[in-house]
């Protein structure tokens, strides 16, 4: 920080240790990192030391519990490897999103973090993440516009720069490349705001 000051929680973040800082923050990425350990630990790696009750919780939330236990060992199966189980991208950011349920972090950051869901996962995930981003800071970078239709404040970038800001259905009023985008996307022709 140069000039000014960016504060968590009322405190600055020059103030902060760096372990401290990393604690507020969770990751959902495009493609996520998974250790070659179980599914329980996997999503257990946001607080190691979090019950079972509470990772079972977080994979609920994340739509990712039932396929976890259609395998022989549910949450005991380990992931990849020559010996685990081998998750679909779609699974592994699922369970990523479990990870970050878990660390119940006060800033979300999101890449791209539900690209590889069919839309009807897709649909049932965002509701869950429309409950959980609740009241929390959340960067969510996303091509798929439904995935941020619900934000306070949506930033549109183009060429490196910030082309239109504001809520989705200011975008919408607004009639620019949002509003363009999000018309193409949704495959739809004139769309107005109720």
């Amino acid at each position: 920080v140069l000039e000014g000051s960016i504060t968590l929680d009322g405190h600055d973040i020059r103030e902060m240790d760096l372990h401290s800082l990393r604690r507020h923050f969770g990751i959902v990425l495009q493609e996520p990192m998974l250790f070659n350990v179980s599914l329980a630990d996997n999503i257990r790696y946001a607080d190691l030391r979090a019950p079972i009750e509470r990772v079972k919780q977080a994979a609920k939330i994340a739509e990712i519990e039932e396929y976890i236990l259609s395998l022989p060992k549910g949450y005991d199966t380990i992931v990849g490897g020559r010996t685990g189980v081998t998750l679909s991208v779609g699974q592994k950011q699922r369970l990523s999103l479990a990870r970050a349920v878990l660390g119940n972090p006060a800033i979300l950051l999101m890449d791209e973090a539900t690209s590889s869901l069919d839309s009807e996962s897709e649909r049932a995930i965002q509701v869950a993440l429309d409950r959980f981003l609740k009241g929390r800071t959340s960067f969510i970078v996303a091509h798929r516009l439904s995935t941020i239709k619900n934000a306070d404040k949506i930033v549109l970038i183009d060429k490196g720069r910030i082309a239109e800001c504001g809520s989705h259905d200011e975008l919408i009023l607004a009639g620019g490349r949002y509003h363009d985008l999000y018309n193409k996307h949704m495959g739809k022709g004139i769309l107005t705001v109720d």
